[in-house]
């Protein structure tokens, strides 16, 4: 096949950029995939959060206007870091709920009165239908120490392994995880490893 120079130049900046692409995506790929931890080892300290002028997670909802700024009763609303100020902070500069049940920061409570007591289910759900990312582990743990399971069952989640489809797209868009993620738990988007952190081929149910 001939081409003209013009032509030939357009083809193999073409060919260029599209193996250029596909590198970048292998490499994107292998950087995805978790890394199992080295025996024995402890798991990470959460990182420091940034000040939420330089996260990009708390700039691109900071900076969306949900107030009249004309109304003068705005100013007497609280910030986030106003109501939040005495709790630990994840590295997206959101309040890391997890810590502050640990250190005792918030206790919630199973029912109004406050004296019954959480059915804690302490169980791991492996997903492994997540193409070329890490397998996703739902611990049941960390959710029923404040939730009861009637919160996630039988809607969102039927009780039974495999019977709801889940995909990102549905959870970006409020539904499933993404009815409490991303509006009061930790934010998906900027947060893969939390939920993508089993590595493929090493997963057990």
């Amino acid at each position: 096949m001939l081409f003209s120079k013009p032509r030939a130049r357009s083809f193999l900046l073409a060919t260029a950029a599209t193996l250029a692409l596909g590198f970048a995506c292998l490499d994107a790929s292998a950087f995805l995939r978790a890394v199992p931890a080295a025996a024995g080892a402890e798991a990470p300290a959460p990182a420091d959060p940034q000040p939420a002028e330089q996260n990009q997670a708390r700039r691109a909802i900071d900076g969306k206007a949900i107030h009249d700024p004309a109304n003068p009763e705005a100013r007497r609303l609280q910030t986030i870091e106003e109501a939040t100020r005495h709790l630990p902070y994840d590295a997206n500069g959101f309040p890391d709920w997890m810590r502050a049940l640990q250190e005792g920061k918030i206790s919630p409570r199973s029912d109004l009165s406050g004296k019954a007591g959480m059915e804690v289910l302490d169980l791991d759900i492996v997903m492994k239908n997540t193409r070329e990312m890490p397998h996703v582990r739902f611990p049941h743990r960390s959710h029923t120490l404040w939730l009861a399971c009637s919160n996630c069952h039988p809607a969102p989640f039927e009780a039974r392994a495999g019977s709801t489809q889940i995909r990102m797209a549905d959870i970006f868009r409020g539904q499933y995880c993404g009815q409490c993620h991303d509006r009061v738990a930790f934010i998906t988007f900027f947060s893969c490893q939390r939920c993508h952190s089993v590595p493929q081929g090493g997963a057990s149910r």
